[in-house]
């Protein structure tokens, strides 16, 4: 989800149990049996599951490198962390993986970590403590986005081969949370580490091999055609069903689609534009899913560029996009109107309040001062995401009423990222874009958003008091402190959060286990093996 680097981010809010009860995700639709003249696909007999990705997922499934949306679907299912977070549940839900136990000093600075025993890589090399250090050192090494989340990390000590303890240079309480996300420290193999090092530590062998745990081992990966997972036997856990997953990339969502009516897709997984959400809820051919996440649709507005420049400004256009009305044109129950500045599942209702009334007064006094090569913006859109174009096109109706002329324009995920740490100048004013947090922390969304050296901050915009709000809560995960940051974010009018969104997913009816196989902090992406035909 994002390309930067940055020096630290963390979790905080309500904290996350390592173990108790949660509500178990709800299927929201249709689905099982067909009615009518047969399923257009049975299913398969060859244990090989077909899904898809909507373009390609834009960067290597490195661990270490990858940062984006879709292609979480490899790396997860490849590799695998110390934690993990509970599937089939609808809040963030600490439990082991790699680590079988672990503790966590007062200070939140000292962790330590029993490890699993009889797990190999998938070179066929044993899986022990060595691993833990290689890996986090790899990442240092590496310095890509994901790395700020273990350089704080003052010492790697290993207690014989299933053992380690993890000291921090200061305490953070969103260190076990960064274990856990999906963007998280996997565990790579240490011998085909050093094996495939190059000059690169192993960046170019890793764009089309894998060195991880997982239940997948990578066995394809042709940029902008074709990837391919294939089951793993000498796996430690549940065994897959199924042997294969094929993920052509289809470059067109209405050609995705057709593939899928037609059963030559099990299931769409993500960016499924409105106008298709709604042909599915009441099709009983296919199951649909609605199923919790931690995100959120966006509009971010660039404070470098143009009229943007002035606070008074951004707030103006702000107040005049009508959310209400985005929100029901554009997401048919599978979301909802946000009243937090921070993303759903993260934050109890009371805190992170985003006060951000519609009015179109204030835009339409300023539209109407300012010279005529100020009075015309673009908007922008991930081309990835075909319901921020309508978004974005909405948007743009609602500020020429104020009397601001907009463009919508597209821009790959890659262009996107690239803004990020520069002046602004090539991006848009205005810029609409599905995010979720790393972890779910309200320090690490607030970081990565906020901060200056964030990955998610596009535009460079932040405030003094926001950091100092976010720092704060960091030690010892303050609610009180992220509320702050939040209020604070708001005031600069540089973000709102139209809308808290669901995952949309539909599939074949006979595929089964997707609720199971759902993590409410992992979008777009499933646990394949636990995944089967019924």
């Amino acid at each position: 989800m994002k390309s930067h680097k940055v020096p630290g981010r963390a979790r905080g809010g309500w904290r996350i149990a390592a173990a108790g009860a949660a509500v178990m995700l709800a299927l929201s639709g249709c689905g099982g049996s067909n009615s009518g003249g047969g399923t257009p696909n049975a299913a398969p007999t060859d244990k090989v599951l077909h899904l898809s990705f909507l373009q390609d997922p834009g960067q290597p499934p490195d661990p270490d490198i990858y940062y984006a949306g879709q292609g979480l679907l490899l790396t997860t299912n490849t590799y695998e962390g110390l934690l993990q977070y509970k599937a089939g549940v609808d809040k963030a839900v600490l439990e082991p993986l790699l680590a079988t136990s672990w503790t966590a000093s007062p200070d939140n600075k000292v962790f330590t970590f029993k490890l699993r025993e009889g797990v190999k890589f998938h070179d066929g090399t044993p899986f022990t403590s060595a691993a833990v250090k290689a890996s986090f050192d790899r990442r240092v090494a590496v310095n890509q986005g994901p790395a700020y989340m273990v350089k704080d990390v003052e010492s790697v000590t290993m207690q014989g081969d299933y053992g380690v303890t993890i000291t921090l240079k200061a305490p953070n309480s969103a260190f076990l949370d960064y274990l856990a996300c999906p963007y998280g420290p996997r565990m790579l193999s240490p011998e085909g580490l050093k094996k495939n090092a190059g000059t690169d530590n192993a960046q170019g062998y890793l764009t089309t091999h894998d060195l991880g745990t997982g239940p997948f081992v990578l066995t394809d990966a042709q940029v902008g055609s074709h990837y391919a997972l294939a089951a793993f036997p000498e796996y430690w856990g549940t065994k897959p069903y199924f042997e294969k997953v094929e993920l052509p990339v289809i470059t067109d969502v209405s050609a995705q689609q057709l593939q899928f009516n037609n059963g030559q897709v099990a299931a769409i997984l993500h960016d499924l534009p409105s106008s298709a959400v709604q042909s599915y809820l009441n099709n009983k051919s296919f199951t649909n899913y609605s199923l919790p996440t931690m995100m959120s649709n966006y509009a971010y507005i660039n404070p470098r560029k143009g009229m943007m420049t002035d606070a008074k400004n951004r707030a103006a256009v702000m107040q005049a996009i009508d959310v209400d009305e985005l929100v029901k044109q554009t997401y048919f129950g599978r979301g909802k109107k946000a009243e937090q500045i921070y993303p759903p599942n993260m934050m109890a209702a009371e805190f992170g309040k985003q006060s951000v009334p519609h009015d179109t007064s204030a835009l339409s006094a300023i539209a109407g001062k300012l010279p005529a090569d100020q009075k015309t913006v673009t908007i922008g859109y991930d081309s990835s995401n075909p319901d921020n174009q309508l978004i974005s096109n909405l948007i743009q109706t609602q500020l020429a009423a104020a009397g601001l002329t907009a463009k919508v324009q597209a821009y790959p995920t890659s262009e996107i990222y690239g803004w990020v740490g520069t002046d602004g100048q090539s991006a848009p004013e205005i810029m609409t874009y599905l995010g979720w947090p790393d972890a779910p922390s309200p320090y690490t969304w607030g970081h990565i958003s906020w901060d200056a050296d964030g990955g998610l901050n596009f535009f460079g915009c932040s405030a003094p008091p926001v950091t100092a709000a976010l720092a704060a809560g960091l030690p010892t995960a303050s609610e009180a402190d992220f509320s702050t940051a939040g209020v604070e974010a708001v005031k600069t009018g540089c973000w709102l959060n139209i809308a808290d969104v669901n995952d949309f997913m539909v599939a074949q009816p006979w595929l089964k286990g997707v609720e199971q196989a759902h993590v409410v902090t992992n979008p777009n992406s499933l646990r394949l093996n636990a995944l089967s035909v019924g």
